[in-house]
């Protein structure tokens, strides 16, 4: 007669209260330290700060200190085997989730290292569960229950199947998958953790919850579903890079249960047993999240709008609701104590479920889904960069124009000449790449291989990660504005004195125009749409291939609205405008912000070559430029150098913002803020102070910024649908001050492309900015005032009085 593990001691009621309140602590410890880490991983990014290596080994130590010292003494001490089992289940999965916590030093932007390193790791970790697990029940002296070998899958395994299927159909429909490696890494590690699980939730295990013979699955499925479902939360926990494993602490406990029930079904009829039932259905969880999400962009910098992170959320939503049903359903149907075999009709039909949910998964992922591979790229840097010195110094539209012309020609010959080679060796290879030029390098669809064979090609400088967003299963709806349009100029247009340039000295930036890179631009606003350039050369859009100025997120069209927008909330509304998308969606990589500078030094029509169909005179004269390229969006900090200084050659003023990561000293760190020759932007308030937002300096390098302040705060403009909006930001200071350089330019076009006269003025010209004596703008930890306002709050009467000269 079998022996039952749940036959020696009776629980006592403190151990059965001490064994609940250390399953809570063990619940709120896991729980709290997940997402806490989480968070701290996203003000990090927020606030432009390094990102911690040591976080997650830190929080992975304390987790297994804080759960590991509440279960080792349940795991040693009661003489009820069931709570002993509990305990050293508990101290199990605490460990596990410590181990694999330790593999999220690994940076984000390797998420294949990750993936291989979590497969590996979780594989070793279940061989080591699986020897412990046997040299435990040799010294407890029980046996564990026998389960015979079937030659074909088990009705337990088929239900398994089915229930991972069912809680896969969720990712596949609102996610989407990666790169090919990075589909398959995730597979294996998915297998790896469902076979660690099944090594922690072994025979011996449930055997604690039998509740003596004949077997009573109620107990077995309350109790034991309850104590596996703290297991699986512990190693979701450890499952995945940071916000890759959220989704599994609220998807993965309810699992428990629906194990405990197959397990109660193969205990009553041995012949539907299968080894592999726990390690299909958690490794099939597993892979949902693993697999359909990229865990850099399950991001704050992405919840604003429907993006990753709220269909994300939907998602696991819909995951906990499909556990749910499955946990009560499985428990009813399966754990009853009257339930008879499975006869070979039930086999049969869970044959069909089965193939029913294969092919509604496939169906789901062709059709509702995202189809297709959708991994990062690779943006390759050449070694060589043109040559831009003895150009024409030449000022001037006509003067501007024919440095535009050179820089535009050496670039591409520049191009072509040192990445000949390095194209025809990708044609032979079949890789699909986008050759640039403004910055010599190319945009590469491959993986870490590739990476590893283009870093060591004598051109090559560095080889970096180009992001790439995966697609969603509904566009965001577009921002639209609620607030009323403007009776008169707003205080910021007043505050820098613009109104009074258009009433006193008649300018309004007639003659020059401005371009945007941005989100885009709403062109049919009333405030903007009879200043849009026109032709076929002043519209790009990289992201969506839009043929007209469109806009979903607002943020271009409030920008671009604060430079030229008429009817008092531009500066310069009699300027032109010309736009183009590097921003969709709030997160970008190298290429797509080269896109977009390539395209404003020489505009090209639609389905034009930039390197043949260029048209440099048609360049705008000034770029404002409300975004920044960080790490994570694969930018190294000269990635964009070469950029701006082709643009400063060209005669083309680059205006950046300071960014928005202040109070922090030291914060302006991501291109092209930080390069000396572009002219970057922090924000002040009504109050003439400094917005506590505004990042400072200095930048790297040592190199003081920003160089100018304007409003930022509570500044309205336009928004898509003809509305208006107030928001914050350096991103809304920016074009203002690209706004005064028009109406300077407009004032005397001799000064179009002399770029350091203009600077000069506008600096002689700013106003004092008071920095007060508040932690927030404080100067001395920052190096002195200029690294926190620079040379003052621009002031356009002045600066276009001194213009003219």
């Amino acid at each position: 007669m079998r022996a039952d593990y749940s036959s020696g001691s009776a629980s006592s009621p403190g151990a059965v209260v001490a064994t609940v309140l250390i399953g809570c602590w063990a619940v709120g410890v896991t729980v709290v330290s997940q997402t806490g880490g989480w968070a701290v991983d996203e003000v990090l990014l927020i606030t432009a700060l390094d990102r911690l290596a040591l976080l997650w080994p830190l929080v992975s130590l304390f987790t297994v200190v804080a759960i590991g010292t509440a279960a080792l003494p349940l795991a040693l001490v009661p003489r009820s085997p069931s709570i002993r089992g509990t305990g050293r289940a508990w101290l199990a999965g605490a460990l596990a989730l410590g181990v694999l916590g330790l593999l999220r030093a690994i940076p984000p932007v390797h998420h294949e290292a990750y993936l291989a390193a979590l497969a590996v790791t979780a594989t070793l970790l279940a061989l080591v569960a699986r020897w412990v697990s046997g040299r435990l029940a040799g010294a407890d002296r029980w046996p564990a229950p026998a389960q015979p070998r079937a030659l074909r899958p088990s009705v337990a395994t088929r239900l398994a199947l089915a229930a991972g299927l069912a809680l896969l159909v969720p990712w596949v429909w609102l996610g989407a998958l990666g790169g090919l490696l990075e589909t398959v890494l995730a597979g294996l590690a998915a297998a790896a953790v469902g076979a660690l699980a099944a090594a922690l939730l072994d025979a011996r295990f449930w055997g604690h919850f039998t509740g003596g013979q004949p077997p009573r699955p109620a107990r077995l499925v309350l109790l034991g579903g309850l104590v596996a479902g703290v297991v699986l939360l512990l190693v979701g926990a450890g499952t995945g890079q940071s916000g890759a494993q959220l989704p599994l602490l609220v998807a993965l406990p309810p699992v428990g249960f629906a194990l405990a029930a197959l397990h109660a079904l193969t205990r009553r009829h041995p012949r539907t047993a299968g080894r592999t039932s726990t390690a299909w259905l958690v490794g099939l969880t597993v892979f949902g999240p693993l697999a359909f999400t990229d865990p850099e962009e399950i991001s704050l910098l992405l919840a604003s709008t429907r993006d990753v992170p709220f269909w994300v959320a939907v998602a696991t939503g819909a995951g906990l609701v499909v556990a749910l049903v499955l946990a009560i359903a499985y428990g009813l149907l399966l754990a009853r104590p009257a339930a008879r075999p499975p006869r070979p009709a039930l086999a049969g039909l869970t044959t069909l479920v089965l193939l029913v949910l294969l092919v509604a998964v496939g169906a789901i992922g062709v059709g509702a889904g995202q189809p297709g591979l959708h991994g990062e790229r690779l943006f390759v840097l050449l070694r060589e960069q043109a040559d831009l010195a003895d150009l024409p110094a030449g000022t001037g539209k006509a003067g501007r124009d024919a440095r535009a012309e050179q820089v535009y020609r050496r670039l591409v010959a520049t191009a072509e000449r040192t990445q000949a080679e390095l194209r025809r060796d990708l044609r032979r290879l079949r890789l699909d790449h986008r050759p640039y030029y403004l910055v010599n390098a190319i945009e590469v669809d491959a993986g870490p291989a590739v990476r590893a064979w283009l870093s060591g090609r004598p051109e090559v400088a560095r080889v970096l990660i180009s992001q790439r967003l995966r697609p969603l299963p509904a566009p965001a709806a577009p921002a639209v504005g609620d607030a009323p349009a403007p009776d008169g100029p707003p205080w910021n247009i007043t505050m820098i004195g613009a109104d009074r340039v258009w009433s006193e000295l008649g300018v309004t930036g007639a003659g020059v125009t401005v371009g945007s890179s941005d989100s885009g631009v709403d062109g049919r606003h009333p405030t903007l749409v009879e200043n849009f350039r026109g032709g076929d050369d002043s519209w790009f859009d990289p992201w969506n291939g839009t043929r007209t100025p469109t806009d979903r997120s607002g943020h271009g069209t409030h920008t671009v609205g604060s430079a030229v927008g008429r009817g008092g909330i531009g500066v310069a509304p009699g300027a032109n405008w010309v736009g183009c998308v590097n921003l969709d969606r709030n997160l970008g990589n190298p290429a797509s912000y080269l896109d977009c500078l390539q395209f404003m030094l020489a505009p090209f029509p639609p389905g034009g070559d930039p390197f043949t169909d260029g048209r440099p005179a048609r360049a705008p004269e000034i770029l404002t430029n409300s975004w920044g390229c960080p790490p994570i969006e694969g930018c190294d900090p000269g990635a964009l150098r070469p950029a701006t200084d082709a643009l400063e050659a060209a005669g083309i003023l680059v205006v950046a913002a300071a960014g928005n990561s202040g109070p922090l000293c030291d914060s302006v760190q991501d291109p092209p803020a930080p390069y000396p020759d572009v002219l970057t932007v922090g924000a002040v308030d009504r109050r003439r102070q400094v917005a506590a937002f505004s990042s400072r300096g200095p930048a790297p390098g040592g190199v003081a910024k920003p160089d100018l302040m304007a409003p930022g705060a509570d500044v309205l403009s336009a928004m898509p649908g003809g509305g208006y909006a107030t928001l914050d930001g350096t991103s809304m200071a920016t074009p203002q001050v690209a706004g005064v350089v028009a109406l300077m330019w407009s004032a005397d076009p001799e000064l179009i492309g002399d770029l350091d006269r203009t600077r000069q003025l506008l600096r002689d010209t700013a106003t004092a900015v008071p920095t007060g004596t508040d932690s927030a703008e404080r100067t001395d930890a920052c190096g002195g005032t200029r690294n926190v306002i620079g040379a003052g709050l621009v002031d356009a009467y002045a600066a276009v009085r001194a213009a003219r000269g």
